[in-house]
């Protein structure tokens, strides 16, 4: 979605994301100077907190009147607010609920007293400057600014957010001082169901081992690249942090050009049928080989209409895994301004009411959906009401007998917020994606991230869920709950964990609890799946007292997780295996430790 670093005029923030690509591009230039120095080496980390439970509740109401196409005259007199958004069809409901981009005669908006004007921005560094820009006005004492291009809030993808929070605060500090201003999420609208994906060769989605030694193309930092790279992460698979080598062992990203996802599925189709390649210096082990690698761009990271390019144009490729797999990992999330937010509780508190009721429409009443549809068309000025219809349900296309899905979004009326957040089950889905994401950032450092910013704003000061539970008159519905009584044979991802425990006993060590507790945070973004465990041990003792002692470290994991509130129905399976399938020699203390794990698998 989001086009991440574009810079159209110099501000602040800019000059500073300017120096950093310069810095970048000095330190990079020592790789030129030796083969054997020292690189980024490839990684292999936990992957993102899945929760695949469905967050899709339904509250049955009457349907209510559609909004018109005029421009609401009853809300003129009120103060004037802004929103950027990017192009997104998960931005239905709240673009239905104004009637499209100003609020309309009959809208839910107008009924809630909100005058409201949605701006299409597609470029990341923008979305900034607007709200940099209304925050100059506010400091200067306007209550509400109305300057061209500025905005009170933004909206983008969830999992986006602690690279925006994160940047944005840095900025904020730089310019105004330590901690005067903040811009905190404060709720979510939609969701991605499908329309981000990885695409790739069929192989990578039946042996996703196979992607090792692949190039993608990225928008890094990006909704697109996080689905990568958790699919990455969940299959074991190792990550090359470096985008200017190559590591044959790890999975290698090449930054799209200009952050545009557009690109990112351009890059593919020029490398593919005009054997396009990108001179990368290889990388074993971290240290460079002295060699350059000419290599092809072998799949891409988008969102629709850029799978829909790749399909198109190529045969040969589908969509790997996708925001319907890790369909709680992108939620279409409005941050905004904390300082002016506060004083204007319930402004923002009746913009989410607003969209969460037309969110439930759309859910019931298809004239909603056409609507919506209509809205979408009109405020993004881009394709016709009956793409973006098409698309919000998604679309299933085959090709030379390959079969692929395009588009497939979600919008969330209260009662999925209430869920999503926690609130109404326990369960803070989205505390686990950011979490999961900001520990990418940190491990990862996209765009120089950790030079950038002193800090990651942690969960607790980035989300603020106040303007939730400020409304009013609306039925928060029943949380949705997840069936795992039926048994599943299809594998959405297998990972191995090397996790520690007390010498000869089940008893998982102290050195381990940020790995099980990232596979709790796995499972809360995949609710819907099952999951199988494999407990292995090296070959010291018997076979016999290795097979009991792997079956119970296996299910010492299960404890854990059940005492974190993962219900036992989920395991479909705890088998002890001992030293039967060894991955590694058990002649070394180090095949050892790697025959020492438990692996998981998620069945969906």
């Amino acid at each position: 979605m989001g086009k991440i670093l574009r810079i159209r005029k110099l501000t602040t923030l800019s000059e500073l994301l300017i120096a950093i690509v310069i810095l970048g591009g000095i330190l990079f230039a020592v790789y030129h100077f030796a083969p054997g120095l020292r690189v980024g080496k490839a990684l292999q980390l936990d992957q993102l907190n899945v929760d695949k439970g469905d967050v899709d509740n339904v509250v049955t109401t009457e349907k209510l009147e559609l909004p018109s196409t005029s421009t609401s005259s009853e809300v003129k007199d009120k103060p004037l607010v802004r929103m950027a958004a990017y192009a997104w069809n998960a931005q239905s409901g709240i673009i239905v609920a104004n009637g499209g981009a100003k609020t309309t005669k009959g809208s839910l908006m107008e009924q809630n007293g909100v005058n409201l004007e949605i701006i299409r921005q597609d470029w990341l560094s923008e979305l900034r400057n607007m709200q940099m820009k209304f925050i100059e006005e506010f400091d200067r004492g306007e209550e509400f600014p109305d300057a061209d291009k500025s905005a009170f809030a933004i909206m983008m993808m969830g999992d986006g957010a602690p690279f925006y929070i994160s940047t944005m605060q840095q900025a904020l500090d730089d310019k105004f001082g330590k901690d005067k201003y903040h811009v905190q999420v404060v709720g979510a609208v939609g969701l991605s169901y499908g329309e981000d994906k990885l695409i790739g060769p069929p192989s990578w989605k039946v042996d996703p081992k196979s992607m090792k030694g692949s190039l993608i193309s990225a928008v890094l930092g990006d909704g697109d690249w996080v689905t990568a790279v958790n699919y990455a992460f969940a299959n074991g698979l190792k990550v090359n942090p470096d985008v200017t080598t190559y590591d044959p062992d790890a999975v290698n990203f090449y930054p799209s050009q200009d952050d545009d996802y557009i690109k990112s599925a351009e890059e593919l189709i020029k490398s593919q049928k005009a054997g396009w390649t990108v001179p990368l210096k290889e990388v074993k082990d971290g240290k460079l080989t002295g060699q350059t690698i000419n290599k092809k761009v072998d799949g891409c990271a988008t969102w629709t209409p850029g799978d829909k390019m790749v399909f198109d144009a190529l045969n040969g490729f589908t969509d790997i895994v996708s925001t319907k797999e890790f369909n709680n990992q992108m939620a279409t999330t409005i941050i905004a301004v904390k300082e002016w937010s506060v004083k204007h509780p319930d402004i923002v508190s009746n913009i989410l009411k607003s969209a969460l009721t037309a969110s439930n429409q759309m859910k019931q009443y298809d004239d909603w959906r056409v609507r919506a549809s209509e809205a979408v068309a009109s405020t993004y000025e881009l394709e016709t009401p009956q793409y973006w219809y098409d698309m919000f349900k998604g679309q299933k296309g085959s090709k030379n007998g390959i079969e692929y899905n395009m588009g497939g979004s979600r919008v969330l009326n209260y009662a999925d917020v209430m869920q999503y957040y926690g609130i109404s089950d326990g369960v803070n889905r989205y505390k686990a994606v950011y979490s999961q994401v900001s520990s990418y950032l940190k491990e990862l450092n996209p765009f120089g991230f950790n030079e950038s910013v002193k800090r990651i704003v942690p969960y607790d000061e980035a989300v603020n869920l106040y303007f939730l539970k400020n409304i009013n008159d609306i039925d928060a519905g029943a949380a949705y709950k997840p069936d795992y009584s039926k048994t599943t044979d299809k594998v959405l991802a297998s990972g191995e964990w090397n996790i520690n425990f007390d010498t000869g006993s089940a008893n998982i060590s102290s050195s381990s609890m940020q790995t099980v507790e990232t596979i709790y945070n796995l499972l809360i973004q995949a609710e819907d799946t099952k999951i199988k465990l494999e407990g292995h041990t090296d070959d010291t003792g018997t076979s016999e007292a290795n097979y009991d002692l792997s079956q119970r470290r296996a299910q010492a994991v299960v404890n854990y997780l059940r005492g974190k509130g993962i219900p036992q129905t989920r395991v479909q399976s705890v088998i002890g295996k001992g030293e039967d399938e060894p991955v590694a020699s058990n002649t070394t203390n180090e095949g050892r430790a790697k025959n020492r794990r438990v692996v998981i698998t998620l069945m969906n």
